[in-house]
């Protein structure tokens, strides 16, 4: 799907810098930091970068990637999320040699049973080895 379809599918105002980040996003098959997508936009600024990744990780379009590093790091969704429900809980590998953090959609995190009273809101299994890469 191109940058200017998913701006279409979640209701979202076009924009060359929204399209300039979903692009990123669609060029990269790992989780990307607010550092990796400013660091290829020339005119970004931090605020209209934060906020755009905020608009877009509401609408479904990306997804936190929590992989256990003190940097935050968000991946794109797999298409069936939307502004009342993200749907990708799924496991993230962490390579521990070049920091690159991916989504594993074929691996769910497990069942949980919790004690009364307690809810779970969101669960995170998270992978730390060496990615392909780094392992040869």
């Amino acid at each position: 799907m191109s940058p200017i379809e998913l701006l279409n599918t979640h209701h979202l105002r076009k924009t060359q810098f929204r399209e300039k980040v979903l692009d990123i996003f669609l060029r990269h098959d790992r989780a990307l930091s607010h550092r990796d997508i400013e660091s290829q936009i020339s005119e970004a600024d931090r605020i209209t970068l934060y906020r755009t990744l905020r608009t877009f990780e509401e609408k479904g379009l990306i997804h936190k990637a929590i992989d256990g590093s003190d940097k935050l790091k968000y991946a794109l969704c797999a298409g069936h999320c939307d502004v009342h429900a993200h749907h990708d809980h799924h496991a993230h590998f962490h390579c521990a040699s070049c920091g690159q953090t991916f989504c594993i959609d074929e691996v769910q995190p497990p069942g949980i049973q919790t004690p009364p009273g307690f809810v779970v809101e969101s669960t995170h299994l998270i992978f730390n080895g060496r990615c392909a890469l780094c392992a040869n």
